[in-house]
């Protein structure tokens, strides 16, 4: 029986996944979301107790004819800090409490009124640009008040415009710019202005001053013509792709400010990854280009099924493949979903929530009230405050701390759980009818890109470092 002061030691398996990259070893750290290179005593370590749990001068013994019994020690500490080795122990659990809410980001829904009909629309309160509901400019002030209030200590904020098409309601974005670029010059903040459209309002007029006030811009546009408008027509039933090229041409020959990327959605019988994005980057032109997969939409015929959305992944590791071949020669090809993944194992992210929505985000609807994100304007589920009298603090802690509560699920063990996090919000509220229910359906999909991912960082990392200086790290906003 093992003695209390010489207990066996054992890996924590849920705290540890190896890849393996040509000849490598490679361990990603799952609480940090770290990526270390193993070096020998390390892999050797983790072999033998891997085998069979072991004291520590069982190690010593076992190992000792290779490494010093310092060297043995030393590494041996370093593992139980990092939560890779335990001696059986358990830490007393104790669920969160989230009571403050530094929100820098909000989103103002200006108008639920679009100019078009896209059949795939998860929008609850989307209306005809005639009976959109508008947003106040008071409401607008209000709510980047409230942000302030709320975060007086952020150094930079965000205000995301969102509809329907945003643009249906240009004259509030002109006043809510103003008034924001002179309150942040007030009080020395740095500030963010974000829209995604649809293209089909931008004037070479707007183009110039959307790129004078330094909007990050993305476009919604589903890739070749026959594609995209199969889901993106006007009202009266038209597709609206020669329209969308041409405006968006217009952009990409003008645009100075920053990058402007296409946001691809995804719906059954959409599968064509590669075609898209060639179509999308190398014919149009576009800096970016992004895929949101549909699986739990509200309309359920628009929902990929299980082995179209194994053909996207698989299109998405084979374009990965292309993005790491000239990541190593110095180019980026503009592949968001990849790039974004690289970006949050090298800033080794470690996300407890999904995404920033209810702690650090929130988005605001016509009236004023506070909703989880954008994509629950509208919606049964409850809001969280108003803009005027500020955020349910108990009500928004409460949501927020039964989703970090792991416990009895199947993220508590899962080597992405702080990178995936249980998945959109949204998302499980529109298959499971609950926002705090983890999105099970793709999982080990999930699980395979990420060690995609973890392998393509590190090659890119151990082959030409540069491109992560260049094209990684100053990908934030100026």
């Amino acid at each position: 029986m093992p003695s209390v002061l010489n207990p066996v030691l054992k890996l924590v398996e849920h705290n540890l996944h190896e890849v393996r990259v040509q000849d490598e070893r490679l361990l990603f750290h799952v609480p940090s979301s770290s990526l270390f290179a193993l070096d020998d005593l390390t892999g050797s370590m983790i072999d033998a107790l891997r085998a069979e749990g072991r004291s520590a001068g069982q190690l010593v013994t076992q190992l000792g004819t290779l490494f010093s019994p310092a060297e043995i020690e030393e590494t041996l500490r370093e593992l139980v800090a990092l939560e890779l080795v335990s001696d059986g122990s358990e830490t007393p659990h104790a669920l969160p409490k989230i009571d403050a809410f530094p929100i820098s980001t909000v989103v103002l829904n200006v108008n639920t009124g679009c100019n078009l009909a896209c059949s795939y629309c998860y929008k609850s309160d989307l209306a005809a640009p005639s009976d959109g509901k508008k947003m106040s400019f008071e409401t607008a002030r209000d709510a980047v008040e409230m942000m302030l209030r709320e975060a007086p200590d952020e150094k930079r904020y965000h205000v995301v415009f969102f509809g329907g098409e945003p643009l249906t309601h240009r004259k509030l974005i002109g006043q809510v710019v103003d008034y924001c670029e002179a309150r942040f010059a007030e009080l020395g903040k740095e500030h963010d202005f974000v829209m995604t459209t649809n293209a089909t309002l931008l004037t070479d007029e707007l183009i110039a001053w959307l790129d004078a006030h330094d909007f990050g811009l993305s476009i919604s546009i589903d890739g070749p013509q026959a594609i995209h408008d199969k889901n993106r027509r006007t009202v009266g039933g038209f597709g609206t792709y020669v329209t969308v090229r041409q405006r968006a041409e217009r952009v990409l020959a003008r645009y100075r400010a920053r990058p402007v990327g296409a946001r691809v959605t995804l719906t059954t019988g959409v599968t064509d990854v590669e075609g898209i994005w060639d179509h999308l980057k190398n014919e149009i032109g576009f800096a970016e280009v992004g895929f949101a997969p549909v699986t739990s939409g509200d309309i359920d015929t628009f929902n990929l099924s299980p082995s179209e959305l194994r053909a996207v992944f698989d299109g998405f590791k084979t374009l990965g493949e292309y993005y790491v071949s000239e990541a190593l020669a110095g180019r980026n090809i503009g592949f968001s979903n990849l790039h974004q993944l690289i970006t949050d194992l090298h800033e080794g992210h470690k996300k407890l929530l999904p995404c920033g929505a209810g702690l650090k985000m929130l988005a605001v609807d016509h009236q004023g009230k506070l909703n989880l994100c954008h994509r629950f304007t509208g919606s049964d589920l409850p809001t969280f405050g108003n803009v005027k009298d500020g955020i349910q603090r108990d009500a928004l802690g409460k949501f927020l701390s039964i989703r970090l509560e792991r416990e009895g699920s199947g993220c508590a063990t899962c080597r992405i759980r702080n990178l995936c996090s249980g998945g959109c919000y949204h998302e499980s509220y529109s298959r499971y009818g609950d926002p705090s229910h983890p999105v099970y359906h793709y999982c080990d999909l999930m699980r395979d890109w990420v060690d995609f991912g973890i392998a393509a960082y590190s090659r890119i990392m151990a082959h030409n470092p540069g491109f992560i200086d260049s094209h990684i790290s100053p990908r934030r906003p100026r």
